[in-house]
């Protein structure tokens, strides 16, 4: 730089200088500060470095994100595994968060999020010992995965005061901690993220009462907390430990865990928390729900028939502490006609959804009973329970203007019949799950061998569930679910929106007797079927609707500038059929099979 300036200041001047004489530049470091100019010799700038950023994990046992508070409204809230009726991908958009999950699995750079730093551009212009500018070493070290950027930090000092920065500077944390690694780990990262307000752990090892102690002393402004615990691990947490650990958070808005099974009972205290996930839950002495904020509760139990836990005087909790409750989700075996009864003494009038699993008791009574109570509810699920298609009558009946989302599975006394008179008289229903509701006795239940407590056995007394067909015509429904359905030998389905159909194990569908005219299907999930059926469907869905012809033909506007698209009515020509037009391509789908 410096021999530039020199052959400047001699043109203007009129000397006239060789360029010989002039000495080459020194190619080791500048001795004036690349920020403001001055120099460095007992210099400290005051100008500094931005410190938005995100940190993108590749696939490693830790992972760090750090997203700027403007740009977390644009993604959406990821699907949770602790939760299953109370968020659908695809179908609803929340701004709570970045879907982490998807998030490790990508190694593109369009999966990383870009802060906004074109109004620091100006600011950054220091340099290193290899002339690689501060603000391009910061976009370079955030897309290393943490332990790339902790070997970054080796390299020199500016490099360490940037990874330094990266960490201060992550706002959401996602850690994987494996079986064999100490307390200590987790203490030395969350030590190194001091504004984490956002933070996801996967337990490989036991999860007890030293690891909560240090997230809760770690992590002072933490605003959500997730819990997943592996097979191979244990939630050592009981209830009082929990219920300080809330009450401690003041502004703790979230928490989901999983693995609760040796929590006894629990009293919950808060006036911040909105949403709480709680699974694996058995025998609980109490629990009290002392949070006016809360708006969303999962509750699932384990499903040993020995529980003791006392729904009823749960529920009735909701209507004196928790009144803002607009989502509920409950899956025990426990369920009864009199929990449903006290549900709708709690008058929760901001209820919008609601999912009552495995209660083989609830009947028809108790569909009337939360029908008359909660009009307004979005989404309805009652899978496992004794429902028959008189309670869908009463559904239907009641909620067509708002009922979005309906899920039936494994209700052993719907039929067909049912099922088509819900989607006619719901017109605005974009998912239905009538998975193992229309089943064959003489199959074996395809969900058998699994450990899914969602499984039961299906009524050898409903034997007319053989043979049954069923004709769905809906112009908004967007996934379908027929899972399991052995009883079903026929289906036509004509939904111009339908994105996925699930078709998994139904064994006994005829090829002959189906039809499809889903013009925007992605996915048919079709695993466990007959091969002929298999076949029968990816004809279907690949030569139907290979390509739509525009039949309309291009004319250029007057001037010759634009082409439009004009209807031969209007044109005054007639078709020609031996043109060549051009044709629309859709994209394929995808027929998953084993």
């Amino acid at each position: 730089h410096s021999s530039i300036a020199a052959a400047s200041q001699s043109s203007r001047g009129g000397d006239s200088a060789d360029s010989s004489d002039i000495k080459r530049a020194k190619k080791r470091g500048s001795y004036n500060c690349g920020r403001c100019g001055l120099p460095k010799k007992g210099h400290n700038c005051n100008i500094k470095t931005p410190i938005s950023a995100t940190t993108t994990p590749a696939d490693s046992s830790l992972s760090v994100v750090s997203v700027p508070s403007s740009a977390v409204s644009a993604f959406r809230q990821p699907p949770s595994n602790l939760r299953r009726a109370l968020s659908f991908d695809g179908l609803e958009d929340r701004a709570s968060g970045l879907d982490l999950l998807r998030l490790d699995d990508r190694a593109d750079a369009d999966s990383f999020v870009e802060p906004d730093l074109e109004s620091d551009l100006d600011l950054d212009v220091d340099f290193d010992s290899s002339g690689l500018p501060a603000s391009i070493r910061w976009d370079v070290l955030r897309r290393l995965p943490p332990a790339g950027l902790l070997s970054a930090a080796k390299v020199c000092k500016g490099w360490r005061e940037t990874a330094r920065k990266l960490w201060r500077a992550t706002e959401e944390l996602k850690l994987r901690v494996p079986a064999k690694v100490h307390v200590g780990f987790v203490a030395s990262m969350l030590q190194k993220c001091p504004g984490i307000v956002r933070l996801s752990l996967r337990m490989e090892s036991d999860f007890d009462s030293t690891m909560l102690a240090c997230i809760a002393f770690s992590c002072p402004n933490l605003e959500s907390m997730e819990i997943s615990i592996f097979d191979t691990a244990t939630n050592r947490i009981n209830g009082d430990e929990l219920g300080r650990f809330v009450a401690d958070k003041r502004n703790l808005k979230s928490l989901k865990m999983e693995g609760c099974s040796n929590l006894g009972g629990f009293v919950i205290c808060s006036s911040s928390l909105s949403t709480l996930w709680l699974s694996d839950l058995h025998s609980l002495s109490k629990m009290v729900f002392n949070c006016p904020q809360l708006r969303e509760i999962s509750l699932e139990f384990s499903c040993q028939e020995n529980d003791s836990t006392d729904l009823i005087t749960m529920i009735e909790g909701f209507g004196r502490s928790c009144l803002k409750l607009q989502n509920i989700h409950i899956a025990s075996m426990r369920l009864s006609h009199t929990a449903v009864l006290a549900l709708t003494a709690a008058q929760l009038r901001g209820l919008r959804m609601l999912s009552l699993v495995l209660g083989s008791e609830l009947t028809d009574a108790s569909v009337a009973a939360i029908a008359s109570s909660y009009p307004n509810l979005e989404l309805l699920d009652l899978s496992g329970s004794g429902i028959s298609d008189s309670g869908i009558g009463m559904i239907c009946n009641v909620f067509p203007e708002t009922l979005k989302r309906l899920l039936l599975a494994l209700c052993p006394n719907v039929t067909s019949s049912g099922i088509q008179f819900a989607t006619a008289q719901l017109p605005l229903l974009e998912l239905m799950d009538c998975g193992m509701t229309i089943c064959d006795p003489n199959f074996p239940d395809p969900t058998a061998d699994g450990n899914d407590c969602e499984s039961q056995k299906t009524s050898t007394t409903n034997l007319q569930h053989i043979n049954q067909k069923l004709i769905i015509k809906h112009s908004r429904l967007k996934k379908l679910s027929l899972w399991g359905c052995t009883g079903l030998d026929a289906l036509y389905l004509n939904c111009p929106e339908l994105i996925d159909l699930n078709l998994n194990s139904c064994r006994n569908l005829i090829s002959e007797r189906l039809l499809l005219q889903c013009p925007t299907l992605e996915n048919v999930h079709a695993s466990g079927c007959q091969d002929m059926l298999v076949g029968a469907i990816q004809s279907q869905v690949h030569n139907a609707f290979p390509a739509v012809d525009n039949h309309s033909p291009s004319k250029r506007l007057p001037d010759g500038s634009k082409r439009v698209r004009v209807p031969y009515l209007l044109s005054g020509e007639s078709p020609e059929p031996d043109k060549k037009r051009r044709r629309i391509e859709r994209l394929p789908c995808n027929v998953l099979v084993d």
